[in-house]
């Protein structure tokens, strides 16, 4: 079960709004998502749960790259919400070129035909099928928070069973992020 909400920071205080992940593919289209929600370049903060596994926050302000904190980068790279915020970058890898899976004509693992022979050959996985698994624990930003009054040594050690209570405690809107659950 995932939550996701939207909390806009405004003039007159915090508005909170549960959102539709359904539609975003990426995290630029998660920053959108989340800059429609204010008319001024003020913060939002994009709120991901899923239920007892990880949770995640984007931050975006104005036009700047939106800054990310995932509690569990591997819990979160086996969801697709959480896959979303997953960035290359984030994860220290070299983006993928679209351009270079263009050029691949056989994607079966042989070369003109032939299987690939020698035990040392690299098929980019981990071992068990999975490429480049995101790392264990916390991953991203914790610092992300601070001004707003949450230090990241305190988002470290949130629970994903009460993270965005304790957040939306922090920042002294747990009443319209409560409305919007």
């Amino acid at each position: 079960m995932y939550f996701a909400a939207l909390l806009a920071r405004t003039e007159d205080g915090w508005e909170a709004s549960d959102t539709e992940l359904d539609d975003v593919e990426t995290l630029a289209d998660l920053a959108d998502l989340a800059r429609e929600a204010t008319t001024d370049d003020e913060t939002v903060l994009v709120c991901i749960e899923q239920e007892g596994a990880w949770f995640g926050v984007v931050r975006v302000d104005g036009e700047d790259d939106p800054r990310v904190f995932v509690s569990d980068a591997a819990a979160a790279m086996r969801s697709s919400y959480g896959e979303i915020l997953l960035s290359d970058e984030l994860l220290g890898r070299e983006p993928e070129d679209p351009a270079a899976l263009d050029q691949l004509v056989d994607l079966d693992g042989t070369e003109e035909g032939e299987p690939e022979t020698g035990s040392d050959a690299d098929d980019g996985t981990d071992g068990d099928g999975d490429s480049e698994a995101a790392p264990l624990g916390p991953l991203g930003d914790a610092s992300l928070l601070t001004d707003l009054g949450l230090e990241d040594k305190a988002l470290l050690s949130l629970t994903p069973e009460d993270a965005l209570s304790e957040i939306a405690d922090a920042l002294g809107c747990t009443d319209v992020l409560e409305a919007v659950r």
